[in-house]
């Protein structure tokens, strides 16, 4: 039985661009891999990637436009926390018989794509040395912990036939940090890349470090497969799965 990409590959026929591959595992192997002769990609890029390929299609089985400009900007909004312009592209995507939460729940999870390449597919990729980075290092084996103990308590749901399926379902832990002066929110890898949170108020206040604006403001959120909703989820009158990680800066 296949993964979730396999099954998304199959119900909505997803081709790769270009004629260099034969298949979008294929392309997706010799992106992380960089047997292609590129730099290699990580599980974010690739997601993204994926994603934003797979709503090219939806956006194509329902005649929608899909001019790369529209799609990149409605991807950033569908995956985004702004809630008056996803309420916005929400309705503007019915007239065209597209649920927004459809979408969202059609998307895959970083985790996925490293379950499909690893797992799957059992693609190896050569690491290289790199200088050390303990503060992502930090935040990844927190989250690695996290996973950890999602799915141990699924398994405990599981044998006690409180939740059907609970040992197969996808666990997708994230890290995000939330500007202190607005609602902005924005994955951990994202606003260190960037070296800031939030755009604006990182530009009012410049000598500020970015570590100290943020006040330590992490939150990691489990969330198993179909349920990717955000902060204080309860499931069965109880927390799901709610951590505070405190990292160290």
């Amino acid at each position: 039985m296949g993964c979730k990409i396999d099954s998304l590959i199959e119900r909505h026929g997803l081709t790769v661009p270009g004629a260099g591959h034969e298949s979008v595992d294929e392309y997706l192997v010799a992106r992380w891999t960089g047997s292609d002769g590129r730099s290699a990609d990580g599980y974010k890029a690739l997601t993204e990637w994926f994603n934003k390929r797979l709503l090219k299609r939806l956006y194509e089985e329902h005649g929608r436009d899909t001019v790369s400009v529209h799609l990149d900007r409605e991807y950033e909004v569908i995956t985004g926390d702004a809630d008056i312009q996803r309420d916005e592209l929400a309705a503007d995507l019915a007239t065209d018989g597209l649920d927004i939460d459809d979408i969202t729940d059609e998307m895959v999870s970083w985790s996925t794509m490293r379950h499909h390449l690893k797992g799957c597919l059992e693609a190896e990729k050569e690491t290289t040395p790199a200088k050390t980075d303990w503060e992502a290092n930090t935040v990844q084996m927190a989250q690695e912990r996290t996973v950890e103990k999602a799915r141990s308590v699924l398994s405990s749901l599981a044998s006690k036939e409180r939740l059907r399926d609970a040992e197969q379902a996808e666990i997708d832990v994230q890290v995000k940090l939330s500007c202190p002066d607005c609602s902005v929110r924005v994955p951990f890898e994202d606003a260190v890349e960037r070296g800031y949170v939030c755009d604006a108020h990182a530009e009012n206040e410049p000598e500020e470090p970015v570590r100290e604006r943020l006040g330590n403001k992490l939150s990691v959120i489990a969330a198993p497969y179909m349920v990717a909703e955000a902060l204080q989820t309860t499931f069965l009158g109880e927390p799901l799965l709610e951590a505070a990680v405190v990292v160290p800066f």
